[in-house]
């Protein structure tokens, strides 16, 4: 089982709100989560998110993958640190 940390989206219509869940890439997108780490609002200015940063930590030394998304969270977050290449 490949696992994601990926958003799922929540909230009504034209107001949107998601949660960061680590899910089986097989599964549609607002399907069962494994489980959840954090949420996101991207409206409020600037957006808002919490993290679980233990869960995601594990999650990521568990091989879980992250989605484009979701990294850029991570990223402004200060959770996900880059790895620089190697030369």
């Amino acid at each position: 089982m490949a696992v994601k940390l990926r958003l799922t989206r929540v909230g009504r219509r034209h107001l949107p709100y998601y949660r960061i869940v680590a899910m089986d890439s097989r599964e549609a997108r607002d399907g069962k989560p494994i489980e959840i780490l954090g949420n996101y609002s991207p409206l409020v200015n600037p957006p808002v998110w919490s993290l679980k940063q233990d869960r995601i930590e594990y999650w990521l030394s568990q091989g879980a993958e992250t989605s484009e998304a979701v990294r850029s969270i991570l990223k402004k977050a200060k959770t996900l640190v880059e790895e620089e290449p190697q030369n």
